[in-house]
């Protein structure tokens, strides 16, 4: 069963870097592999394509040269891939599987849910296997390769839901979760993959569960994880020039959830606003939402208000695209109406 949220084994320190080099969100998972199976010879990769192509987004771009005989193509079966994943981590190996899109780990889904998020609980033998999820939308992608199952995995017990916002969460998350004995959902963002640098990456991180206080404020707190902590930020510095301070909290992980860093915020700001970019129902935002109003009522001076993408399949236009998930102009909107109660 998953350790509490303060108790998850830390990843080793980072190795130098050259001065003056920048890293990519996917530069950080591709050196987090490379780190993970140079350093465990328990570790290995396998998805579709990962091998000679390096995967559908370069991840794994030159690691099968690199370390013979442990990057691995699989069939184009998800059931397939995760049923003999969770069969060697049983064993005593540290698999890391790549699915092509969040969205294909669906066929998976039998495998993840009833037999690796239950099988520690079931037999006490621990089941570690990372599953990396390329999430989120991204233009002309549309309903097949876009969605946000970070909700979805959260509400089964025995699954661990990471989603990294920030370069440094991605390199560190991800050796942090190889580390984990409980099977890890790891859903990295599509559009992070080229759009996010880091001039470096720290030594050390927060750990797993702690959420992250990406902005101070004192007017109204945003909760969100992924690409949408960017969105929230950006809004945050658009409502900075009216007057308001608007803090933006990083969950970084969708389960554990760190409820006292959002209740804190909460308490010195008065105000509520989840943003996720998974649909609304039954969504990360309604989970934040009802913790604070069952735990923290009487800190609020408004109603709490949430902002999710819109109750319809993803569409493929990227106007359209823009205009069905929550963008930093939509999240101003509300966030000022949210102010005026």
């Amino acid at each position: 069963m998953p350790f509490p949220p303060n108790n998850y084994p830390r990843a080793p320190t980072l190795p130098e870097r050259t001065a003056n080099t920048s890293i990519s969100y996917l530069e950080a998972i591709r050196s987090a592999l490379e780190r993970a199976l140079m350093e465990d010879d328990r570790v290995f990769l396998y998805g579709q394509d990962i091998a000679g192509f390096g995967g559908a987004f370069k991840a794994t771009k030159n690691l099968a040269e690199r370390f013979p005989g442990r990057v691995l193509d699989a069939p184009i079966s998800e059931d397939a891939i995760a049923g003999a994943a969770i069969g060697a981590a049983i064993e005593g190996m540290r698999p890391i599987i790549e699915m092509q899109f969040a969205d294909f780990s669906s066929i998976a889904f039998n495998q993840i849910i009833n037999q690796a998020a239950t099988h520690y609980w079931r037999t006490g033998v621990p089941c570690p296997v990372t599953i990396r999820l390329p999430s989120g939308g991204t233009e002309g992608s549309g309903p097949f390769h876009s969605q946000s199952m970070e909700a979805l995995y959260a509400h089964y017990p025995g699954l661990i839901v990471l989603t990294p916002a920030t370069v440094e969460d991605a390199y560190h998350m991800l050796l942090e979760a190889i580390h984990i004995d409980d099977p890890v959902i790891f859903c990295e963002h599509k559009y992070l993959y080229y759009h996010l640098k880091a001039d470096s990456l720290p030594e050390d991180s927060l750990p797993i569960g702690k959420a992250r206080i990406a902005r101070k404020g004192r007017d109204a707190t945003v909760v969100a994880c992924s690409a949408m902590v960017h969105e929230s930020l950006r809004a945050a510095r658009e409502l900075a020039p009216e007057g308001w301070e608007i803090e933006v909290v990083d969950l970084r992980s969708a389960k554990p959830i760190d409820t006292d860093t959002i209740l804190a915020s909460v308490s010195r700001t008065g105000r509520l606003l989840c943003v996720g970019e998974a649909f609304p129902w039954g969504g990360l935002t309604a989970e934040v939402t009802s913790r604070v109003v069952a735990e923290g009522f009487h800190l609020l001076d408004a109603p709490p208000r949430r902002l999710n993408s819109r109750d319809t399949p993803i569409p493929y236009h990227p106007n359209l695209w823009r205009a069905h998930r929550p963008t930093w102009q939509s999240i101003c909107t509300t966030l000022r109406e949210l102010l005026r109660y």
